[in-house]
């Protein structure tokens, strides 16, 4: 499925069709990003296992918080695991590339993934980071949502590896995506 662009208004549409295919396939764990917690809400309840992936504290600026405290408590209390720590796909080595200037491995395969969308490499990164964190089993597909910038427009099947092997993630499907840029 494919969207004529990027954006919150997808939302809806790529959530119901990521729990649909959790539910045929038999998918027990939705893997979502939400810096907010607002999209991870719209989530909640829809998917047996949800983790609700936000930003690392102190990513927008020292010592801040992207998690709402409101719905970080109405996430909690629909029993939905909160992941908030670097990302995979950036984190120390950003720092360094804009301490050093230059490029590193890591950014390279984010640049490499964003080339099929930014929400299929945040379904990566996110997925990556919540097998790391124990939050998801390995070896065993999940469902990543994520989005370009607010809201969800990409949704894939995904086997993560973990970051120490993270070229051995495979994306078996994916669900829906933007097919055009906004």
């Amino acid at each position: 499925m494919y969207w004529e662009k990027s954006g919150p208004e997808n939302t809806a549409a790529t959530i119901e069709a990521a729990v649909k295919t959790a539910r045929e396939r038999g998918i027990d764990y939705v893997v979502v990003a939400s810096n907010s917690g607002a999209t991870a809400l719209k989530l909640a309840g829809k998917a047996p296992k949800l983790v609700c992936v936000t930003y690392a504290h102190g990513f927008g600026q020292p010592g801040g918080v992207s998690l709402l405290p409101e719905n970080r408590s109405a996430l909690e209390q629909q029993s939905v695991a909160i992941l908030s720590t670097t990302h995979v796909l950036s984190g120390a080595e950003r720092g360094l590339s804009r301490k050093f200037g230059g490029i590193y491995p890591v950014e390279v395969i984010a640049a490499s993934l964003r080339m099929l969308g930014q929400g299929v490499k945040v379904c990566v990164e996110i997925a990556v980071m919540a097998l790391d964190a124990g939050f998801i089993p390995y070896g065993k597909p999940v469902i990543a949502v994520a989005g370009t910038g607010n809201g969800a427009d990409t949704a894939v099947i995904i086997r993560p590896a973990h970051a120490a092997a993270i070229l051995d993630t495979f994306i078996a499907e994916i669900i829906c995506k933007p097919a055009g840029q906004s």
